[in-house]
């Protein structure tokens, strides 16, 4: 089966992305034919430097190979490499109803947090549905809360198909059963827009300071202590080996666990874990030739399947 996922360049990806989002993506590759792309157009809704568009969008394609995607086993490319989905905006823009539009969560959340309430942004779910829709996608890795995504793509393909005929197979949500909550290091959600992160490509003095500025609070060393709500330890778990994540857990409990050395080792944990793709990351960085024609050639075999899909829509809508 072939699964579709995108990220979008807006910014350092962090703990919470890998977590949250791009372990599982990555993970998938194994299981299904894995198409991987850079969500550049939809970043036109926030970011509006072109100079730090170009730096993002790199950053997010070294940052997929880096962590272990694999370009001979999947597709990598990034979105505005395929003209072919903008066209397919267009054609189901003609039959989606306002009304989906504007029931539409993620829309009332940007304004919500700011975001100028573009045309764009308002039609974001076409392009997202012409993301999904014009390679045949047959699931989609969502987290629970990104499930309306792919619900109304299902209900713009099936209004297009009702309207033109069979044109678009209908995706399935794939849900991601075992995405951690990563805290931020002010205990909140950590997101790029409440400057709470701890980002993965960066050295390990950078690492450092972000982690030892995690939000503890003031109970004493020798005190109990509930693990599951203190906001360093909820980040050292993702990281712990399982006989130490127990053996920690247990000096919460009966009193012993000091808040600077808990730091400490999850600094240590956490340049451990990604120090092969920091590396990996660094080549890439030095050889950007090397990227971009792995983008190049993702492109290339990606626009197969999508010229393929957009001729039949076009067919079937009566564009000769």
């Amino acid at each position: 089966m072939r699964a579709l996922s995108g990220i979008q360049p807006s910014g350092e990806l962090h703990i919470g992305n890998y977590f949250g989002a791009l372990k599982q993506f990555i993970a998938l590759q194994d299981q299904h034919e894995g198409y991987y792309f850079v969500a550049n157009y939809h970043a036109l809704t926030t970011t509006r430097d072109a100079a730090v568009m170009r730096e993002q969008t790199l950053h997010v394609a070294k940052a997929f190979l880096a962590l272990g995607l694999d370009p001979q086993r999947s597709i990598l490319f990034l979105q505005s490499d395929i003209p072919e989905v903008t066209e397919l905006t267009w054609l189901l823009s003609s039959v989606t109803p306002m009304g989906l539009l504007e029931r539409c969560h993620a829309y009332k959340e940007k304004v919500a947090q700011g975001v100028s309430a573009d045309t764009g942004l308002f039609i974001y779910p076409v392009l997202m549905a012409a993301d999904i829709l014009i390679y045949d996608s047959d699931v989609v890795p969502v987290g629970q809360d990104q499930k309306q995504h792919v619900e109304v793509t299902r209900d713009m393909a099936a209004k297009f198909n009702h309207t033109y005929g069979e044109v678009f197979k209908l995706p399935e949500p794939y849900i991601l059963r075992d995405v951690a909550t990563v805290p931020g290091t002010d205990g909140g959600k950590m997101s790029k827009s409440y400057g709470n992160t701890i980002d993965i490509f960066v050295d390990e003095q950078t690492t450092r300071k972000q982690v030892m500025g995690v939000v503890t609070d003031s109970t004493p060393v020798e005190a109990p202590k509930d693990p599951d709500n203190c906001n360093i330890f909820n980040i050292f778990r993702l990281f712990a080996p399982e006989d130490e994540l127990e053996a920690t857990r247990e000096l919460y409990l009966k009193g012993g666990a000091a808040y600077g050395e808990m730091k400490k080792r999850t600094v240590d944990l956490i340049n451990e874990h990604f120090a092969a793709a920091r590396e990996r990351y660094a080549e890439l960085s030095a050889n950007p030739d090397e990227v971009r024609e792995i983008l190049r050639d993702g492109a290339a075999r990606a626009r197969v399947a999508a010229k393929a899909t957009l001729q039949r829509a076009r067919e079937a809508c009566g564009m000769i």
